[in-house]
């Protein structure tokens, strides 16, 4: 006979605990807090979490600045609240290191599973796979990996005493493990979909997200995806139930279901956060909330002109203030020929009095900075994925809609500093690139260039393939907010300055 089951299900929360707007300083209805409110937990329920939980707000990256200071873990406070049972790792969970990882899994009650994480040095508490049998009996096996591209992002340092292996053979192995010793199988997967879930039709070569491969190769009766940052409230892939949760707790998934030994069945819907907060852990976790906020609104410089926010078609097509000063940062940080960065999904600006919450709300990313060796026919090639971004409908420009499915993704258009050059979009896509030269319009020759750009960009992700075999000249540790609020102080009045030569034709 079979046995009923509820699971709620979390991923890429980025350190969304309150539910507090940090950029804008106001409430909002989000946060593993107000989640926890929501969560309706008897024998026969789990709660799961997908990974990426140390990362993504001033908050977390003020706690663990100083969390020496502090007695509690407030992560694993608010997943306590929530009566979490199991989760499994991001990429961004391992930003910080061996110790900083320690002390979170230390911290937490609920069980790790990341079956593709090797603990060299044998301190962590991690296990590869677990059974847990419900109140009415029901076994279910569960498993978790995370995409082995923190191999190409994570700073070397901060893998020391970790391997992270091939999450799909880790999963194909944890899944015969577990076959005979429960009814129904679960893996906790922090990656994504490699195809349009629609037309099947493969969206990237790249093995960051193995999703459908993991669902066709393996016999989980339940995939719980995250990475993306996509919201599917449910999908089939070769018999294998699979959802993603969207980013940032303002959303979970409530999976229901009966299942015995031989098939399950599924359902599942999105909850809202909520405008509850319980009492606790909020009373404790407040101190810390207060502090982080006055370290906000600490005014660090100011801009001899303020910046608007800027539409983001109109900044791709004629140049962003904002990322000239971000490029700036970058090149006085590192001496390099060339910078590039990139810009949030949301208009962003800066007002003429700046302070830390404005710099965090204008650049999103706690990217660190590296140094690559170029050549012009590198940068050809990046400024050509560039342009890509553009799509000619009745001769006007507009977004391509590669930069907007499966998922919007304006943070993958990149502005340059240092260089000259034109794009025109009358060309087809890979030869739109017509004239590239250094900004004082000297050529580039077959010289070799140092190029600035973020930890993130320097891997090749977002279509930026030619990036990935360039020598690595130097890596930063500080993170880029960091960089650009010690620029603002000590340039202050800060001039803003255009550092490129940019034109589209169309």
């Amino acid at each position: 006979m079979k046995k009923n089951f509820s699971i709620y299900y979390t991923s890429d929360t980025h350190g969304h605990i309150f539910p507090t707007n940090y950029a804008t300083g106001k409430s909002e209805a989000s946060g593993l807090l107000n989640i926890s409110d929501k969560i309706q937990k008897d024998g026969n329920t789990l709660v799961l979490d997908g990974g990426d939980s140390l990362q993504g707000t001033p908050f977390i990256s003020y706690y663990l600045n100083h969390r020496k200071r502090w007695h509690f873990h407030p992560v694993a406070l608010a997943f306590r609240a929530m009566g979490l049972d199991y989760f499994t790792l991001g990429n961004h969970d391992f930003n910080f290191g061996y110790q900083v990882l320690k002390e979170y899994l230390n911290a937490m009650e609920a069980v790790c599973l990341c079956a593709n994480v090797e603990d060299l040095k044998g301190e962590l508490r991690i296990q590869k796979e677990a059974v847990h049998t419900l109140e009415n009996g029901l076994r279910i096996g569960l498993t978790g990996v995370v995409t082995d591209f923190v191999n190409v992002w994570e700073h070397e340092s901060n893998l020391e005493g970790l391997r992270i292996t091939d999450p799909l053979e880790a999963a194909k192995t944890a899944c015969s493990h577990l076959k005979s010793l429960c009814d129904l199988r679960i893996c906790i997967y922090h990656g994504g979909f490699e195809k349009d879930l629609e037309t099947g039709i493969l969206l990237s070569e790249s093995k960051e997200n193995v999703a459908c491969r993991l669902a066709e190769e393996t016999d989980f009766d339940l995939l719980l995806t995250g990475h993306q940052h996509l919201a599917v409230e449910s999908t089939v892939i070769s018999k294998t139930f699979a959802v993603q949760p969207p980013a940032n707790a303002g959303q979970f998934l409530c999976i229901t279901g009966e299942a015995d030994a031989a098939a399950a069945d599924f359902s599942s819907r999105f909850l809202d956060a909520g405008e509850n907060t319980p009492p606790e852990p909020y009373n404790t976790l407040s101190p810390l909330e207060q502090e982080v906020q006055a370290w906000l609104d600490q005014p660090i410089g100011r801009l001899e002109n303020p910046v608007a926010p800027e539409e983001k078609l109109k900044s791709a097509l004629y140049g962003s203030r904002l990322a000239d000063l971000f490029n700036q940062v970058q090149l006085e940080a590192t001496g390099a020929d060339f910078s590039c960065t990139s810009l949030g999904n949301e208009p962003a600006g800066l007002n003429s009095s700046v302070t830390m919450r404005d710099v965090t709300a204008a650049y999103l990313f706690s990217n660190t900075l590296t140094v690559l060796e170029v050549t012009e026919e590198v940068l050809r090639s990046c400024l050509e994925r560039c342009a890509a971004y553009f799509e000619l409908k009745d001769g006007r420009p507009c977004v391509s809609e590669a930069f907007l499915k499966p998922k919007i993704e304006h943070y993958n258009y990149d502005f340059y500093a240092g260089l000259s050059y034109t794009f025109d979009l009358r060309r087809p896509v890979g030869s739109r690139v017509v004239h590239l030269a250094r900004l004082d319009g000297s050529p580039l020759g077959g010289k070799k260039y140092r190029l600035c750009l973020s930890n993130y960009r320097a891997t090749g992700t977002g279509g930026y393939t030619s990036l990935r075999d360039c020598p690595v000249l130097w890596k930063g540790m500080e993170e880029i907010p960091e960089l650009i609020r010690k620029y603002i102080k000590k340039h202050s009045p800060v001039p803003l300055v255009q550092n490129r030569d940019m034109k589209v034709l169309f």
